[in-house]
């Protein structure tokens, strides 16, 4: 299947590789040339803009975008509106807020253009192992793209699937990512707790090799964390700061909205959140307030 392909970082990067090697078609494009060339030297046709990659295209076209959120994808998926004809598909791979999914598809059915959002998970190891594919859009562009689908998948019949109309597939990708979130958190902090217990002289590594067996926790995560551990358990080269992406802050938002709880998301959420005030006016002043009311002694910085 022919396939255009905007955005070639890390896990388009991948994608592509995994594409080419199911035997598709890809016509790739990225502003950065060596990413092109890169793809180029594994079978890729390399485009010099998004409208040379759609020149390149035969219809119905179809043009994958894997580009950050926010305005890199609207701008990617406007300037692609204005290029492509009647019939064809654009695809958003990347983590889009499921609002602004729902609202593209509606400006690009209005136009006779089919938009279908892909939740992607899998990170570095999916060319390996292949991505987890919540996919939402109209049924007929979703089935027309299934040769695609089946090759990035782990297996043509796991892994992934149509999930709902537009805007579902990032939806669900979005809880997915808060469901993330907690996992995560639960394990840091139970082997925290475990890595205090000094008089026992706990081998974090050999207890994560444990648990990777017959235990209920066993996870592809608790894998990751195995591996991790292993190579230094003290983890002194890493900083105690955690990024997020965004998701997890859409999906409190969303059950908020929806007056759902969920006080697993929300609480790993804002120790992310925490981990980066180095310099913590909160804590600074519940210091000063114990001190206030009962004369607490205060830690000086």
């Amino acid at each position: 299947m022919q396939l255009g392909m905007i955005g070639l970082g890390r896990m388009g990067g991948n994608m592509t590789t995994r594409l080419l090697q199911g035997g598709h078609q890809l016509v790739v494009f990225d502003p950065n040339p060596e990413a092109v060339k890169a793809a180029a030297a594994f079978g890729a046709k390399p485009a010099t803009s998004a409208e040379d990659l759609v020149r390149q295209l035969q219809a119905p076209r179809a043009v994958w975008v894997m580009v950050p959120s926010g305005d890199p994808t609207e701008k990617t998926v406007q300037t692609l509106a204005g290029l492509v004809a009647k019939g064809d598909t654009i695809i958003d791979g990347g983590n889009s807020n499921y609002k602004d999914t729902v609202r593209r598809g509606a400006e690009l059915a209005a136009v006779g253009l089919n938009f279908v959002d892909v939740g992607t998970s899998g990170g570095i190891w999916g060319l390996k192992e292949g991505y987890s594919l919540m996919i939402g859009g109209e049924k007929a562009a979703v089935e027309h793209l299934r040769p695609l689908f089946e090759t990035l998948a782990p297996a043509k019949d796991r892994g992934w699937g149509h999930v709902g109309p537009g805007g579902a597939g990032h939806f669900t990708k979005m809880v997915h990512n808060g469901i993330e979130y907690g996992m995560m958190q639960a394990f840091a902090e139970g082997f925290a707790i475990m890595k205090k217990k000094e008089a026992f002289h706990l081998d974090l590594h050999q207890l994560a090799r444990i648990w990777q067996h017959g235990s209920v926790v066993r996870s592809w995560l608790l894998d990751l964390t195995a591996d991790a551990l292993g190579h230094d358990q003290d983890l002194k080269d890493i900083a105690p700061y955690v990024s997020d992406s965004g998701e997890g802050r859409w999906t409190v938002a969303e059950a908020i909205e929806l007056d759902v709880a969920a006080p697993i998301i929300t609480h790993s959420l804002i120790t992310r959140l925490r981990s980066r005030d180095s310099e913590s006016y909160t804590d600074r002043l519940l210091a000063a307030m114990r001190n206030q009311f009962g004369g607490h002694a205060i830690k000086k910085a």
